[in-house]
């Protein structure tokens, strides 16, 4: 048996567990296993210049990937930097595994130098917590961290390690575990057989059903089986903002996203439907607006993995609890053994009252102006076409971010990555520099604005020390474009502390990090601008694109109403 220190322990379990990237910043109290680190060239560690970054770059990671980011703290300021990006990948269901390095176990709590409670403090925003009480449970704890952050709902789980359970001299024997042994905890591996045939007979029997796919659809591998479903039944599909991609963007029975600022014909869809389908979803407010109006008509089938987001704001009729991806293919046997097809005339005047909502223009359309100014929607658009519709897409939280939900057709799973629970700004950036990391032939754009991007642009330095070159779209209207819009709908137009009278001249900035930089300013530059960025495969490109301020994003739900309730244009309503 090998006789391993708790911080060769650690090194030698992330190695055990198939981990290739370690995002983090170095400190006092996890110096131990940072040297241990230094002699295992198996691992690759990123060192960023803010833990939050470190947090993000780990999630863009784990959404691309589907395996669980890692990332390395130190105590004190190292762990409460932390805190912004655990609580981004909880609200989104992100599997993530923060080690963070503790003053000695004597020392806790008699607020010593750079102690902080990290248990305490990241409680509500993790799923599982540990804290190291003797070395020889490293291998066994980090098995239980990985298996509870990658299984079940996947979420953020805290390992908090006193730095003399990693001191060198004290050795153990080591041995990792092959399986994780957690009595208390089982999630779902198959949905209810009877609860899977009563809601494929009644989407058989529906008039005006709907799929409502979110970010679940995505986390579980389940594109491929709802995508089937959808094509069998014929039957209009929307997504969530975290559900993009799990359907494809260009096929005709997607409705657009729903929600706030979901499309006009998915939000109609939905509130005249008889029969939702819900799969992976959590019904959030910045989808069903308010919920005692919400699908009046329609009878709920409910599918999630974890039963407490099921019946928690709107009522399932049948609820499922089980993995998104095997309770598609079982509704998809149990449809194929009914053995009949939707009525065929119904599902034509479904359609037909569909597409008189969509008409023949645009899904999101947009007063594209007289071309003077660049709109940030044509920025997206442009983006879209010079990539083909294939880069994986990041994006930081406001109207850029729902402009690149709106216009960016995504076709493929795990190529929209952007904060959509806690509306992080500050994400986009390195959450794009985790995944060109781990996929460095592809395109990686993160679309921002000049507020998010300098929340984390100091990491434009990690970007040129590990050759990150991701591609910025930097949509910069000078203000806080959310904030404002919202000022202009509700507080009419009292603009308090909503622009941003001193920027930085982007360029530059991005010149002295050593990265290319380009401003646009006018139209006609926009895309052979952008497709010369983008042809420059090993360089980081920074587009500084001064667009429209007064642009608002369209449609609008209008607050406590239904779904069918939307504003459409400054003036015009539903």
């Amino acid at each position: 048996m090998e006789l391993l220190s708790g911080a060769e322990m650690v090194v030698r379990s992330l190695r055990d567990q198939g981990v290739k990237y370690i995002y983090g910043y170095p400190g006092g109290a996890i110096l131990h296993i940072y040297d241990a680190l230094f002699k295992e060239p198996a691992l690759t560690h990123i060192l960023v210049r803010h833990e939050q970054a470190a947090t993000h770059m780990a999630d863009g990671y784990a959404r691309a990937t589907g395996k669980a980011g890692v990332v390395f703290v130190t105590s004190g300021p190292g762990a409460t930097n932390a805190i912004t990006g655990i609580a981004t990948a909880f609200m989104d269901s992100i599997p993530m595994v923060v080690i963070s390095g503790q003053v000695a176990s004597d020392m806790v709590g008699t607020d010593a130098f750079q102690e902080t409670d990290m248990i305490g403090i990241s409680r509500p925003i993790v799923k599982h917590s540990f804290i190291i009480k003797h070395a020889s449970d490293i291998p066994e704890v980090m098995k239980k961290a990985f298996y509870l952050a990658e299984s079940g709902r996947p979420g953020p789980v805290v390992i908090d390690i006193p730095k003399d359970m990693t001191n060198p001299i004290d050795k153990f024997e080591y041995s990792y575990p092959k399986k994780a042994k957690l009595r208390s905890y089982a999630p779902a591996t198959r949905g209810h057989s009877g609860q899977i045939r009563k809601a494929a007979e009644m989407l058989l029997a529906a008039k005006r059903p709907v799929v409502y796919a979110g970010g679940g659809v995505i986390l579980g591998g389940a594109s491929t089986p709802l995508t089937e479903m959808a094509k069998l039944l014929n039957v209009p599909v929307t997504n969530t903002l975290m559900g993009l991609g799990c359907f494809p963007g260009d096929d005709r029975q997607f409705l657009g996203m729903l929600g706030m600022h979901g499309s006009y014909t998915a939000n109609l869809a939905m509130h005249h439907c008889d029969v939702l389908l819900a799969v992976g979803a959590r019904f959030d407010d910045r989808v069903i607006n308010g919920a005692a109006k919400f699908c009046p008509n329609a009878k709920i089938i409910h599918i999630d993995i974890d039963p407490a987001s099921i019946s928690k704001t709107i009522k399932a009729d049948i609820p499922i609890v089980g993995p998104v991806d095997s309770v598609l293919a079982d509704m998809l046997a149990a449809l194929k053994d009914i053995g009949t097809q939707p009525n065929p005339d119904v599902v034509a005047s479904w359609w037909k009252q569909i597409d008189e909502w969509r008409g023949n223009g645009k899904m999101f359309p947009y007063d594209s102006g007289d071309g003077n100014v660049i709109k940030p929607q044509a920025v997206i658009e442009t983006l879209s076409e010079v990539t083909g519709g294939n880069a994986f897409v990041t994006s930081d939280v406001g109207q850029h971010q729902m402009f690149a939900a709106q216009y960016y057709r995504f076709n493929k799973p795990n190529r929209w990555i952007n904060s959509g629970g806690l509306g992080t700004m500050g994400f986009g950036f390195p959450a794009a520099m985790g995944v060109k990391l781990s996929f460095p032939d592809d395109d990686v754009a993160c679309v921002t604005g000049e507020g998010s991007i300098q929340m984390n642009i100091q990491e434009l330095s990690t970007c040129l020390q590990y050759d990150l070159p991701v591609k910025i779209i930097n949509l910069n209207n000078g203000v806080l474009g959310m904030v404002r819009q919202w000022q202009d709908m509700v507080y009419n137009s009292r603009y308090s502390h909503s622009y941003m009278e001193s920027l930085p001249d982007f360029v530059k900035l991005v010149e002295a990090y050593g990265h290319v930089g380009m401003r646009i300013t006018d139209l006609k530059d926009l895309k052979p601008k952008m497709e010369e960025a983008f042809a420059m495969k090993n360089r980081l490109v920074f587009l500084d694109i001064q667009v429209d301020a007064s642009e608002h994003v369209y449609p609008m739900q209008i607050r406590d109403g239904a779904m069918r309730d939307m504003w459409l244009s400054k003036t015009e309503r539903t």
